[in-house]
């Protein structure tokens, strides 16, 4: 990745910090995000969508609603 900027830079940093702290699962938390609802029941047979984070250099997946 190539960095243009500061303002790009400043960017990217916000979108990878958004990315650990609430999609990333964390050992410590018994592999469940930081930001997790305990009451969510998650369908399980709902497809599974990949969006594109951190422009591109990470993918998250979740169940499609």
């Amino acid at each position: 990745m190539l960095v243009h900027g500061e303002r790009h830079l400043r960017q990217v940093l916000a979108e990878y910090e958004r990315h650990y702290n609430q999609h990333r699962p964390h050992q410590a938390l018994s592999l469940r995000q930081p930001i997790h609802d305990p009451a969510e029941v998650v369908d399980l047979t709902a497809r599974i969508q990949r969006r594109s984070a951190v422009c591109g250099l990470i993918h998250e997946y979740r169940r499609a609603a």
